[in-house]
């Protein structure tokens, strides 16, 4: 309750905060709103990712459903974020390139773990056996997950238009915000909420797949 109800509330209040009571930026003007949406949901992708990395080496060690679930569900939800990523990258890029797409190191990267994940439910449902799915799909699980450092350090390896962190910067060893503190902290009070957003649908969904998984077993049972 309080997951559903935080984040519904906070994702209405960091909007209402965002656009009628924050400043236009001057560089960029009003399209630079869409950092509150892009950046947050550029980090509960990570998480939700993370999420799958952990929990499909978890079930390759102890072989228990229960983690394949999870991992199962964080791909459902992280794959929705990073498609919402790779749209609100495309209308930010409009007015700041002048295009919607480039195949900028980042955007590219960022495709790929999309494109990888697409993969890894076409595997889901090509495979009949659950144990032989969750087994494929924890190996696919943490390959895909290989792309995120790549995507993260991608501005720093390659020559790209993308530009480095948003959050933080590094200098002399410290790490200090990248912008002023009038933008800076509703871009910390929308990652929270977004963060907040991705744990009750991980929720949400871990309930609707054991009770899924409970109905397929009864299933199965009454025709034996």
């Amino acid at each position: 309750m309080f997951l559903e109800w935080g984040s519904i509330l906070g994702l209405a209040g960091c909007g209402l905060w965002i656009f009628l009571k924050l400043p236009i930026e001057t560089s960029q003007g009003f399209p630079q709103k869409i950092m509150y949406l892009h950046v947050p949901t550029f980090i509960a992708t990570y998480l939700a990712f993370f999420v799958v990395f952990a929990f499909s080496i978890a079930y390759l060690w102890k072989r228990d459903l229960m983690f394949d679930q999870i991992a199962k569900v964080s791909a459902e939800v992280g794959l929705i974020f990073c498609a919402l990523l790779l749209v609100t990258g495309a209308i930010w890029g409009r007015p700041t390139w002048g295009t919607y797409w480039v195949w900028d190191a980042r955007l590219t990267t960022t495709l790929l773990l999309f494109l990888i994940f697409m993969g890894y439910f076409l595997l889901r449902m090509s495979v009949n056996d659950r144990d032989k799915e969750a087994r494929l799909a924890s190996v696919l699980g943490i390959i895909g997950c290989l792309d995120i450092p790549i995507i993260h350090k991608s501005v720093e390896w390659w020559r790209t238009l993308h530009q480095p962190s948003t959050l933080f910067k590094v200098e002399s060893g410290k790490a200090s915000p990248s912008i002023s503190p009038e933008l800076f902290t509703p871009l910390i009070a929308s990652t929270i909420v977004m963060l907040l957003f991705y744990l009750y649908l991980l929720l949400l969904r871990y309930q609707t797949e054991i009770r899924r998984e409970q109905l397929n077993q009864l299933l199965a049972e009454t025709q034996v």
